[in-house]
């Protein structure tokens, strides 16, 4: 049977994250993440509902993540739900919790409050919580610790006939007639 184990989550950071290295050296960054909610009852009132996650960044995105992010700032997380237990060793009870284990993760902005904005790296910032950030320059380095790869240009447009035997050339072409 086929499945699937894939979270997407936008919200802002609940404390600083944390960085710590396993015994066999790889870098692990602990974040809490906090989702807000807004929505109106039956009864018309404003209702405010907040979501806490922790999540587990790994390796060279785990200290990307130390090094520019603070408590407060947006971030984007892509990942899969891992869900772990264990035994108190206090009471001995069982013990279970629900977390995410980021793929990706990435700024979108400097904290909304308390200032940090110098700490963010310019190709990090964005204008507005809105998700929108510049593109990174070549020597920019993303939130995965690699150089970005930059697209390749669109295709040019055909001057050739066609299987139909028409000729399309770019004056044809109008920007009104793409799709997106």
């Amino acid at each position: 049977m086929a499945s699937l184990n894939k979270v997407l989550l936008m919200g802002n950071l609940t404390r600083d994250p944390e960085l710590r290295y396993t015994q066999g050296g790889a870098a692990v960054c602990a974040l809490g993440l906090a989702m807000n909610r807004r929505f109106t009852t039956a009864r018309g009132e404003d209702k405010d509902e907040t979501c806490f996650v922790d999540i587990d960044v790994w390796g060279k995105q785990a200290e990307s993540c130390h090094n520019y992010l603070r408590k407060g700032a947006p971030v984007f997380v892509e990942g899969r739900l891992r869900f772990d237990q264990w035994e108190d060793r206090e009471t001995g009870r069982k013990r279970s919790r629900l977390t995410v284990t980021a793929i990706n993760v990435q700024f979108l902005g400097s904290p909304s409050r308390g200032g940090g904005s110098n700490d963010v790296p310019e190709e990090y910032r964005a204008d507005s919580f809105s998700g929108a950030k510049p593109a990174p320059t070549d020597s920019a380095v993303s939130a995965k610790g690699e150089n970005p790869v930059k697209p390749p240009p669109f295709p040019p447009v055909p001057t050739s006939p066609t299987s139909t035997g028409d000729v399309k050339t770019a004056e044809d072409e109008s920007l009104d007639d793409i799709p997106f």
